[in-house]
């Protein structure tokens, strides 16, 4: 995130606030009652923001881990590519021994 786009939200959360003020002034509450209902609002939004924050933090969706992902990907995917058949029959064997080592494993 850009710190224009910070700024942004900053002023936008800050003007959300005075309108909501505003708003309930106008709905017949006194300045006192429009205040504290106004931060009411404010403070409700940003618990919910960090809950969902929290949430996407804890189930790794957050766009560093899928940036990490999509990198080793296309590592992968670029290592496989430079291989020639030889080295990528020689692997497939490999693999395939494990898998029957895991077999013979499960069946004890």
């Amino acid at each position: 995130m850009r710190r224009i786009d910070v700024l942004g939200i900053g002023l936008g959360v800050f003007l959300a606030g005075g309108l909501a003020y505003l708003g309930f002034q106008s709905a017949g509450f006194d300045s006192v009652t429009a205040g504290i209902w106004s931060q009411v609002l404010l403070v409700g939004g940003l618990v919910g923001w960090l809950l969902t924050y929290l949430f996407r933090a804890v189930n790794g969706d957050m766009t560093f881990h899928q940036q990490v992902e999509d990198y080793k990907t296309a590592v992968l995917q670029k290592r496989l590519e430079e291989l020639t058949p030889e080295e990528l029959a020689k692997i497939q064997a490999e693999i395939d021994a494990e898998n029957e080592a895991e077999k013979l494993k499960a069946q004890d």
